[in-house]
């Protein structure tokens, strides 16, 4: 097996698991660095010279003179391209991807982390933001289904963009949101193994969490929110 030369910095999260699912499924060897979110180091000196805006997940990539990239959606770009895989070189049918990819990082991905917060973590029980956000992403999700009953994936052949909204998807519940009427998207969700990649950095029990891990995260949101 060839030496790594990426090195991931993620936690389990989504976003997390749009760049480890993009390397599994690219084959490319990389050395795993934990970035524990619930202790707040991604506000550490030290990651945020790699990434400015103190989120996960970051890469560096040794081969290219420890060149950092940051933003998932960015890195699954920089991975598919450097590997000549799941993202066409076609200018139409890249285009495709990166549309579909999009909708993922500026739809699916705020809406539903925002369903996610007022739902699960927020300190205060707020109806009307969580029907707001969880009306949104149900809309979303119906977007996907209607254009996954006539494609097999999201931009012609399976792709970053499948990934990418896969990646969300897959834990509708833990905003809420039941995909019990949308086949389509249940059937695209079934047919995406994504394996290892969902287990990194550690496995992670979206359906039913404990409370400790609920009360950690709740005092981590509050914390944020009053930075």
């Amino acid at each position: 097996m060839s030496t790594p030369s990426i090195d991931l910095f993620t936690w389990a999260t989504p976003n997390g698991w749009k760049a480890s699912c993009t390397l599994e499924e690219l084959q490319i060897p990389y050395t795993l660095h934990p970035v524990d979110i619930m202790k707040g180091q991604q506000r550490e000196r030290e990651y945020v010279k790699l990434n400015p805006n103190s989120r996960i997940p970051t890469i560096v990539d040794r081969d290219a003179g420890d060149f950092a990239v940051f933003e998932s959606g960015a890195i699954m770009i920089y991975l598919a391209e450097k590997a000549g895989r799941l993202l066409p070189t076609e200018f139409k049918a890249r285009s495709r991807v990166i549309q579909w990819l999009m909708f993922q990082m500026g739809g699916v991905g705020p809406m539903q982390g925002q369903a996610n917060v007022f739902f699960r973590y927020f300190p205060e029980r707020l109806p009307s933001a969580i029907a707001r956000y969880q009306n949104e992403v149900k809309r979303l999700y119906g977007v996907l289904d209607r254009h996954l009953a006539e494609n097999e994936w999201l931009a012609g052949e399976f792709s970053i963009a499948d990934i990418a909204n896969w990646c969300w998807s897959r834990i509708h519940n833990w905003a809420g949101v039941a995909v019990d009427d949308l086949p389509s998207l249940q059937g695209w969700m079934a047919a995406i193994e994504q394996g290892k990649g969902v287990r990194v950095p550690h496995e992670t029990n979206y359906s039913e969490p404990d409370e400790d891990s609920v009360r950690t995260f709740v005092n981590n949101v509050q914390s944020i929110l009053v930075r």
